[in-house]
């Protein structure tokens, strides 16, 4: 009886132990290769070259840097933007066709996104850049010198067609588990199409624009292959700031401020769109929407 009861405990200690267990792999691979390195970056940006907040005050006081920070923000929002107006249509559609059909719009969808970035920031420089298509399309109907390499215009369309796949996937993740019952219910009660869309549909998939739209925005606000590719050191973004002056100033106490900085901005904005947006996952598919 008593060993009975000894191997009974045993059991029930192994099996609280082994959910929390299957953690630590992940947990001693985030401290080793995140939290580790975030935390000496941290107190480096503290200690160097004496210990207090000179590198934090500098950012709010250098002009060149809050330009380049807004510059920044307002460049992923365009591109959050320009990623919901070409994704909600398309993910929309992918939930009102076949099977078929369906499959071959993911296949568009996923092919790009499985395509090198580095390759397609390339093909981006040869259509962008002087003399490219994009330039003689434009000669051709009269309108001479649109050069889109090293602007901002430049960099903010690539980057939408870039970060497309992770705005079309959540939004479609979302929107796939809308009832359809609701909208026929809608229309059986006397309402057009169109406006059941409008009232029904509409709101129940801002939780998926809002789980695409914080991700494509907070991966634009720190995204460098697109802006080192096909921008210019005049119109440089964040992740190009930070580059220069890690690789080149080798000042990292003030890119470390700079990260630290751009990390907290990242996580508190996450957390203000999670509170409006409600329920929000990463990839969209956690929840439907706040009201359903």
């Amino acid at each position: 009886m008593a060993v009975a009861a000894v191997t009974q405990g045993r059991q029930r200690r192994r099996a609280r132990w082994s959910g929390p267990g299957l953690l630590v792999p992940a947990l001693v691979l985030m401290g080793f290769a995140v939290l580790a390195p975030l935390a000496m970056s941290f107190w480096r940006s503290l200690t160097d070259p004496s210990f207090g907040l000179s590198h934090y005050t500098d950012l709010f006081t250098d002009g060149i840097t809050l330009t380049i920070v807004g510059r920044t923000l307002m460049t992923s929002l365009i591109v959050t933007l320009g990623t919901v107006i070409l994704g909600y249509p398309f993910a929309y559609l992918m939930t009102r066709v076949g099977t078929t059909m369906r499959i071959l719009m993911l296949t568009a969808v996923l092919v790009p996104f499985w395509t090198s970035m580095t390759a397609r920031n390339f093909a981006w420089l040869i259509l962008v850049q002087r003399g490219g298509p994009v330039d003689k399309m434009f000669s051709a109907v009269g309108i001479d010198g649109v050069v889109l390499h090293g602007t901002v215009a430049g960099v903010a369309v690539a980057m939408i067609q870039v970060m497309l796949p992770f705005m079309v996937l959540p939004l479609y993740s979302h929107m796939a588990g809308i009832d359809r019952k609701l909208l026929l219910a809608a229309q059986a009660l006397g309402s057009t199409p169109i406006r059941a869309f409008r009232k029904v549909f509409l709101p129940l998939s801002v939780g998926g624009v809002v789980s695409g739209s914080i991700l494509v925005f907070a991966l634009s606000f720190g995204f460098y292959v697109t802006p080192a590719i096909l921008g210019s050191p005049q119109q440089s973004l964040v992740a190009q700031l930070l580059g220069q002056r890690t690789l080149q100033l080798l000042d990292f106490a003030a890119a470390g401020a700079l990260g630290i900085v751009v990390l907290l901005f990242t996580l508190a904005l996450v957390t203000v769109a999670n509170r409006l947006g409600g329920s929000v996952s990463a990839l969209g598919g956690a929840s439907v929407a706040k009201g359903k």
